[in-house]
């Protein structure tokens, strides 16, 4: 056994068998044959408490013994595979099949004496040289869609290599705690090796199998393996076996690996997947790909794509995530991804719609020549049919085929994809540089139409370094952290081990790496800040570690989002247990009933006492932006041992020892980066878990609320938040949460299922004029679902888990806010640059398809040829979606709001520019069509036979439709009526090099290409005209820009909060109006009122005057006069509202006393979505039922203006 372990006790079929058993069969494998977990660590040759202490070469032993941590990924395809499927492409197999027909027809002449008899369409056989040269044009296309074929390919392939070292790079990121020499240390997931002692935390992703050593109150989700959603429970007397692609949802613990990469348990299943996905391949490529109109991109098993683009990426750990990819309109199966992103959403249908057009036009184009051709020369020419001339005119059908393809292949845009993968591909590695790792490409372009960001807090807001500032200890409120001497012995002996065992033993201070610098803070932020407050009392956290080894803990309720408060659970050196405490302030404090006091001695903390507390000392310090914490204790006896199991019984009745308020101070880039969010349309939403007052103070702080306060935004706790979205059944209704999440900005104490509910009640939402894009950032395990459910899950590369990673979409390297405002500024160039791309592809569509169309209906020959419009097709598709997919961003992106769900593809603006500029380039090639000859004294091209040699005629024609498509490319560059074309184009080296390399390709095209091209050599002075009316398109374009194109860009408001729209902004000026006449009648009706009143007392007393006569109300409010009273007066009139919500109250004395809005001056933001509410009910008079009773006011309604006036 020793040898086949290669000097180990166990080999590797033996530790494959023993990760395969589960619970019991597993936990009586390991005591029975292996000698527990001591005898497998010392078969294995590693220390259970310091970790394997060999050097580099053992550790290589180690890994040609048990192999390496490293799945193979599936083998990529090679350049001929990609080649073949880019031949597969529809349009091209119709052109290489024309192409071939052409090339053989060229090659037969028909008799000589035949040639009299054939009339006009063995014309151009007259010149043998010329008849000899028919194969040109055959071949010519047969050229050109090589090139097209190598073009893709070479994408494709290039694209596979950026998925590939994408997804090397994160998983050269991924680290892992191991115990090497005793040490801790972070080393990559793939040098992990059997025998290594691995550190096992909440939120980890498991990375190898593993045995259990020590564990605390360890949860692990296993559906990823088992498919059982329920958490197991893992410990050393029932399961003690855990498995890679797992994940930790509780608890920490330590494990000992036994099985890694392909051996471990996830990679077997990963490998049959791989060899599955290789056996698919295969059957596929053997019945033919799929087509859809798009380069294929490589993809998981079972991941395909319908529709006429396909430009969903493969995720980088697709093996982990299964994703998939649904049609438009389909939430994902499974909670695996989202549906397909909007750009795609809008590009697929645009490009179906663009090639049934074309194909109708191409179908047209044919039939019209064919029908124009038999009826010229059998009806009016009156020739008969002769066999021998049958392949002439099959040559003729051929060429009125291959026409039609050509006016297909430029009307179908196969150019969208190339232009999306190259756009994606280069802001993805621009964003790199901004500390965004893009894990799913359609991200990046999602994130530019987001209009609503749900952040976390700590760490994205903040710097996530935390101090202890303040403290609460002995009754004495410390406004820095006390001295030693000024607490009592037995307070600040249990105030140290509170911090230092009370906690993950990971989270550690360790010396600068600099001198000058600051302490390195390592583990988790909020223990390090804790365990400088021990340092800063003179006590070494590390020392009572030492004395309470992590093994020796007896239970550990660890922190999560539900419980918000960790314990822990130690034996006392004389004897019992004793319970240390530490969590959200309320939730602990409301647990204790007694608090050290200044001699160290437990005094009673009774209700009222710990209100005050609450009032006295935690809420101003969560108001000065502070995270409270309170720490606390409890003793046990020895007998009986206390239920440890049993949460609820044990951690209550405790002793507050301290409570302490920590500082994270905001980023100093965060404030203006919100500002620029607010700027752009984004309302940007706090979603934490700390205290209300503490979040409200930073929000503040940030921008997202006004720093004066005011306004009517709303700041929940999680539970009212719950309250105000549930009915009595505790469900949640949509219509509810409508009420609260346009003017929710903070949410506190919040759980991750508050998180999921809001960001999944915005997604639905359809209240507004469009649908919400919602971005999230997440950190923890359980934010996992609400990373998923949001258009774009950010997680965060620092302090973020395994299982948030692997739920997002792009992972923020830095942790910083700042750099989601730069993927939004990326996502919208993305899809900026897309539609710079269709304003120009779809002006040379509709030109070079009405050219050829009407050319050849009017003269039986297309102005352009097959091979010129496979060189136009390869402008404006390759080298334009290249040149204007990379044009770099600017901050001018982001003062426009963003464009939403619903907002079309095609804008105003843009149609108006692919119009005007189509009508111009028409105009232009028709002018030269139909008096070219005579405006350049040239001979006429039009009616040419069948071989005739080039002609100038056509010749300027084509090099002038190339040359004002090269102009007008500087004209696409702007969307929304921007006049300097030439801004920012030195910036973008790509776009110069594409538009003079063309020119010089032309050049050579126009003055050399000869008969392959169908061009004849042009004089300067003829390229001069070509050149000036090619200039005429940037003044055209200037024109144009004078012309109302429909909606413009919409642009962002200018005052707080500077997302409000224009909409909003004469919404809100109608309301203010509205209000102002309904106080004005309200008013007025009182006085008149109370006048009548007093005048009907008179003359009821005293035969005064009659009472006034009652004025008609204003028509416009509707006013219905209520039934006569004594005298014939209204007893009593009311204007009674149906609906006052839209009407804010005239003071503050009816407003809710539960969660009282913030208030502001300014208008709400509503995330420029907002829709306006039906109008209220017109305001009616009623009369009570009793003469002079004067009803109160209803709740809820206006204050009459008795107490207001």
């Amino acid at each position: 056994m020793g040898d086949a372990g290669g000097g180990f006790g166990l080999a590797l079929p033996e530790l494959r068998a023993l990760m395969e058993l589960r619970g019991s069969e597993a936990l009586l494998r390991l005591q029975r044959d292996l000698g527990g977990v001591p005898g497998l660590c010392r078969r294995l040759r590693t220390s259970p408490t310091d970790g394997l202490s060999e050097g580099p070469p053992e550790l290589e032993r180690r890994r040609r013994t048990f192999g390496r941590n490293w799945i193979p990924p599936r083998r990529p395809k090679s350049f001929a595979a990609l080649v073949w499927e880019a031949l597969q492409d529809v349009t091209l197999v119709i052109l290489e099949v024309a192409a071939l027909v052409s090339l053989g027809l060229s090659f037969y002449a028909p008799p000589g004496a035949a040639d009299e008899a054939c009339g006009q369409a063995s014309g151009g056989a007259e010149d043998e040289g010329e008849a000899e040269a028919g194969w040109i044009e055959g071949a010519a296309i047969l050229l050109s869609v090589a090139c097209v074929v190598l073009v893709t390919a070479s994408n494709d392939w290039s694209k596979e290599r950026q998925f590939r070292g994408l997804q090397s790079r994160l998983e050269r990121e991924q680290r892992v705690a191991v115990l090497r020499g005793g040490h801790l240390a972070q080393v990559p997931v793939a040098d992990l090796v059997v025998g290594d002692i691995v550190q096992v935390k909440y939120g980890d992703l498991l990375p190898a199998d593993g045995v259990l050593i020590q564990g605390n109150d360890l949860k692990i989700d296993e559906s990823a393996l088992t498919g059982e959603s329920d958490h197991v429970r893992k410990s050393l007397d029932k399961d003690p076996l855990l498995l890679s692609g797992t994940h930790v949802m509780e608890g920490s613990g330590r494990m000992v690996v036994t099985a890694v990469g392909v051996n471990s348990q996830s990679g077997i299943i990963f490998t049959l997947l791989g060899a599955a996905g290789d056996d698919e391949d295969d059957g596929r490529d053997k019945k033919g790909k799929p087509q859809d109109g798009a380069v294929d991109t490589p993809q998981p098993k079972g991941k395909r794509q319908d529709g006429a683009v396909a430009m969903e990426m493969q995720p980088l750990k697709s093996a982990e995530g299964g994703d998939t990819a649904d049609g438009p309109g389909t939430r994902p199966r499974g909670g695996t991804k989202k549906e397909k992103s909007v750009l795609q959403a809008k590009l697929t249908q645009l490009a179906v719609q663009i090639g049934k057009a074309g194909l109708a036009m191409s179908a047209i184009t044919v039939i019209i020549l064919v029908l124009y051709f038999v009826i010229e020369t059998f009806v009016v020419q009156g020739r008969p049919w002769l066999a021998e001339c049958a392949p002439v005119y099959v040559q003729y059908w051929v060429k009125f085929f291959i026409i039609g393809v050509t006016v297909l292949v430029v009307a179908v845009p196969e150019g969208l994809p190339l232009a999306v993968t190259i756009s994606l591909a280069y802001s993805v590695k621009k964003m790199m540089k901004d500390n965004n790792l893009v894990r799913h490409l359609d991200a990046c372009e999602t994130m530019g139409n987001a209009t609503a960001i749900c952040s976390d807090k700590t760490g994205t807001l903040t710097t996530n370094r935390m101090t202890v500032v303040q403290a609460y200890v002995g009754g004495s409120h410390f406004s820095r952290p006390p001295a030693p001497a000024a607490l009592a012995p037995p307070t600040l002996d249990l105030l140290a081990q509170a911090i230092a065992i009370n906690s993950a033993y990971t989270s550690k201070i360790l010396p600068p790496e600099a001198p000058g610098a600051l302490p390195r803070h390592v583990g988790n932020k909020t223990e390090c800040a804790l365990l400088g407050l021990a340092l800063a009392l003179g006590r070494d956290p590390e020392a009572e570690r030492a004395q309470v080894p992590e093994e020796h803990l007896v239970k550990v309720f660890t922190f999560n989002s539900e419980r918000k408060s960790m314990s822990t659970v130690t034996r006392r050196p004389g004897g019992g247990y004793r319970l240390l405490c530490k969590g959200a302030s309320e939730m602990v404090l409301r647990r204790c009933t007694s608090m050290l006091d200044a001699g160290g001695a437990p005094r009673a903390l009774a209700g009222p006492e710990r209100e005050e507390l609450v009032r006295r000392v935690v809420e101003p310090m969560a108001a000065g932006g502070l995270r409270t914490l309170a720490l606390a204790f409890r003793d046990f006896p020895a007998r009986p041992e206390p239920p440890w199991d049993d949460e609820a019984a044990v951690v209550g009745e405790l002793t507050c020892i301290a409570i302490v308020g920590i500082e994270d101070p905001v980023r100093p880039e965060v404030p203006e980066a919100i500002r620029k969010c607010q700027r752009a349309g984004i309302t940007v939403r706090m979603v934490t878990g700390d205290n209300l007052d503490t979040a409200r103070a930073i929000a503040a702080k940030c921008g997202i609320l006004p720093a004066g306060g005011g306004g009517d935004w709303l700041c929940l706790e999680g539970k009212d938040f719950n309250r105000r979205i549930r009915n009595d059944r505790g469900e949640v209704e949509q219509e509810r949460l409508d009420k609260v999440w346009p003017k929710l900005r903070v949410l506190a104490r919040s759980s991750p299922t508050d998180k999921h509910t809001l960001v999944k009640g915005i997604i639905d939402s359809t209240i507004g004029d469009q649908r919400q894009v919602v971005a999230v950032t997440g950190d923890g395990t359980n934010d996992g679902p609400a990373l998923k459910k949001a258009d774009v899950g950010f997680a965060m590369g620092i302090a973020g888990t395994d299982v948030a990673k692997e739920a997002s979409d792009i992972i923020l390297t830095d942790d910083n806010f700042s750099s989601i405002v730069k993927a939004v500024m990326w996502g919208r160039n993305v899809y900026d640059s897309i539609a710079k791309f269709l304003q120009f592809q779809l002006t040379v569509n509709v030109v070079a398809v009405i050219v050829a169309f009407t050319g050849a209906c009017i003269t039986q020959d297309s102005p352009l040829k097959a091979v010129q419009m496979l060189w136009v097709n390869l402008i404006m598709d390759t080298l334009a979606s290249l040149a204007l997919a990379t044009e770099p961003p600017t901050e001018a992106l982001l003062l426009r709001r963003p464009y939403g769900r619903d907002h079309p593809l095609v804008s105003g603006t843009m149609l108006r520019n692919i119009l005007g500029h189509a009508a111009y380039q028409l105009l232009v090639i028709f002018t030269l069509l139909f008096a070219g000859e005579v405006l350049f004294d040239i001979d006429s091209g039009r009616a040419a036979p069948l071989h005739a040699p080039p002609s100038e005629h056509f010749t300027i024609i084509f090099n002038t439709f190339v040359l004002m498509q090269l102009f007008n490319e500087l004209n696409a560059r702007k969307l929304h009526g921007e006049r300097n074309v030439f801004e920012g184009v030195c910036a973008n080296p790509i776009f110069c090099a594409i538009v003079l390399g063309t020119f010089a390709v032309q050049v050579l095209i126009v003055q050399f290409g000869g008969k392959p091209f169908s061009c004849s050599p042009l004089s300067a002075e003829q390229w001069l005209w070509c050149l000036f009316v090619g200039v005429g398109e940037l003044v055209w374009g200037q024109v144009l820009v004078c012309v109302p194109g429909g909606p413009q860009c919409p642009r962002a408001g200018g005052q707080w909060p500077q997302g409000s729209s224009h909409a909003d902004q004469a919404e809100l000026d109608a309301a203010e109006l509205r209000r102002g006449k309904v106080l004005w009648v309200r008013g007025l009706s009182r006085i008149q009122t109370q006048m009548r009143v007093v005048r009907a007392f008179r003359s009821n007393l005293g035969g005064g005057p009659p009472p006034l006569p009652r004025p008609e109300p204003p028509p416009p409010l509707g006013l219905l006069v209520g039934g006569g009273g004594p005298f014939g007066v209204p007893p009593h009139a009311e204007l009674i509202f149906g609906d006052t919500r839209d009407i804010p109250l005239i003071d503050d004395t009816d407003a809710e006393s539960e969660a009282p809005p913030i208030r502001a001056p300014p208008p709400p933001n509503r995330n420029n979505n907002h829709r306006p509410r039906p109008p209220a009910p017109p305001p009616t008079l009623s009369a009570p039922p009793g003469p002079f009773c004067p009803r109160p006011p209803p709740p809820g309604r206006l204050h009459s203006l008795e107490t207001s006036l």
